[in-house]
Order: C-alpha cells, then structure tokens, then sequence
C-alpha cells in the first residue's frame, strides 16, 4: 500500500520535533573532519510547498512550524541551523516551502560527506529526484529502504547517520522497525540511528516504545505530546528513539523540550518525555 503522502501533514508539530533534532544530529557529525553518510529508509519528497492544496487541506504546518517561526527571535542559538536551513529553502521570504529530512540533511551536511536515499512512492521519488537532481553527492533508490538499508551497512567511512521513518501505514511496520534496528547493529554497531513513531492510540504504536527500551541500547527515547488522544488513528504526538546519540544531545533536549512544548502543545494536555537506556 502506498497511499501515505507527507504533504499533508508537512511542517507539523512532528517534523518540527524531527527536524529540530536530526540538524543537531548532523551539526554534531560536523564537528569532526572525517565525512560521514546520511541515510533515509523513507525519505519521501524532499521538499513541499505549504501554499499547495494537500497542505493546505488541514494546515497543519499552521500549528507547527508556523508557531515556531513566529517565535524564532526567542529560540535557543543551537536550532539556528534548522531555521536557517528553511530560510534558504524560501530564499529569505515568507514561509512558503518546508524541507523534508532529505532536503535539510543535503543542505547542512559538507561536499565531502554523502546522502542515501530511499522512496518507494513514484510520484514522491520523481519530485525527490526533481528537488536534489543537481547534488552529486545524493543517490536515490527507488526502493524499499528497509531492504535497501542491509546493503549499505557498514558504510566506507564508518561513520553515519541513519534517520528511520517509516509511514506505519501497515501494522508490519511496527515491527519492522524493530528488526531493522536490530539488523542493522549486527552490521554497524557504531551508527547513530535515529527512529521516528506517531504516538497513537492503536495497540503496535502503543507497544513500539517499550520493545525499543527494551532491547537496551544506548539511546535516547524523546517524545512530545501535543493533546490529549483523538480516537485510534488520531496522532497526538510523536517520538525519537536515539541510538548512539552525541554526549551532548540530552543537554539540548533539556533545554528545548519544555520550550517546544510551550510553543506546540495545547494547555493541560502536553507533555514530554526524555528517558535514557543503556547508560546514556
């Protein structure tokens, strides 16, 4: 089934929480001069306009980075980077484009470091071609990145960044990312593999954070709620789990977590959580 379409929701309180993080995935890897891999298992369009019809439909970017923006003057100096990034995708005008992870990730990350892609919607692997076609150090695999993921592990430099976001579409999925993860360790145990989930009120998505704590890595569990659940396929939320993360991400989080929710979260019905397992 390939029905997701991210549009619709681009821009939304959960991208903002995945975004937020992953530029302070990638501005830590920057640190060192070695270059490093970005891989997406379901990497979507890239980029996606906020003035169209499908993100129009329920404005959710309204809600999301549309708060955030408006309150960019007061956000902590490390996210600059992630604002930045949207600036440049709307050439320093009026908030009318929102990058997708691959589009933010090609344009934080340096000449010498490399993305892998993967998409298995046709329309959204045209347009995700369409948006990178020019950047060289970009390939794209029209294919399942569950699968496709196997392949690249371990990377040549030994150092990378793995962001896995399926659509949880099917209820498979739940599980898939759990033995993707495991799969993928056996393989690069030193990665730093970074896991969306919708929080909803459906039994996998309520099951999958516990089976990821479980498996005791060292990690980082971070998730925000933004109300109080609508019913089984309402998403109220949403969650990272953080394998290997940099020494200094908690501190971030402690700072921009209880901000986030002031900015995104409805009153007496928000929350967050950041919990660490394996002695992060």
């Amino acid at each position: 089934m390939l029905s997701y379409r991210h549009a619709f929701h681009a821009g939304n309180h959960a991208d903002v929480l995945k975004h937020s993080v992953l530029s302070l995935l990638i501005e830590y890897f920057k640190q060192k001069d070695k270059p490093f891999w970005y891989i997406d298992t379901h990497a979507g369009a890239g980029a996606y306009r906020l003035d169209s019809f499908e993100a129009r439909k329920n404005a959710e970017y309204a809600r999301g980075i549309g708060r955030i923006f408006a309150a960019r003057a007061a956000l902590p100096d490390f996210l600059q980077p992630y604002i930045e990034s949207i600036d440049a995708l709307n050439n320093g005008a009026d908030l009318k484009r929102y990058p997708g992870s691959p589009w933010l990730a090609a344009h934080l990350m340096r000449a010498t470091d490399r993305l892998r892609l993967f998409e298995m919607h046709p329309q959204d692997v045209q347009t995700l071609s369409d948006n990178l076609q020019r950047d060289r150090r970009v390939v794209i695999a029209a294919s399942d990145g569950f699968a496709g993921l196997k392949a690249l592990l371990p990377p040549p430099p030994r150092r990378a960044l793995i962001l896995i976001d399926p659509p949880y579409e099917l209820k498979e999925d739940y599980a898939k990312v759990v033995d993707a993860l495991q799969d993928a360790l056996k393989r690069f145990s030193n990665g730093t593999y970074m896991i969306w989930y919708p929080l909803l009120s459906r039994t996998e998505a309520q099951r999958l954070p516990a089976k990821l704590m479980a498996l005791q890595l060292p990690a980082l569990r971070v998730e925000l709620q933004v109300e109080k659940p609508q019913g089984e396929f309402g998403m109220f939320g949403s969650g990272l789990f953080i394998v290997n993360p940099p020494w200094t991400l908690r501190s971030q989080l402690q700072t921009w977590l209880p901000q986030l929710q002031s900015l995104l979260g409805n009153a007496d019905e928000s929350s967050f959580v950041l919990e660490s397992t394996g002695n992060v």
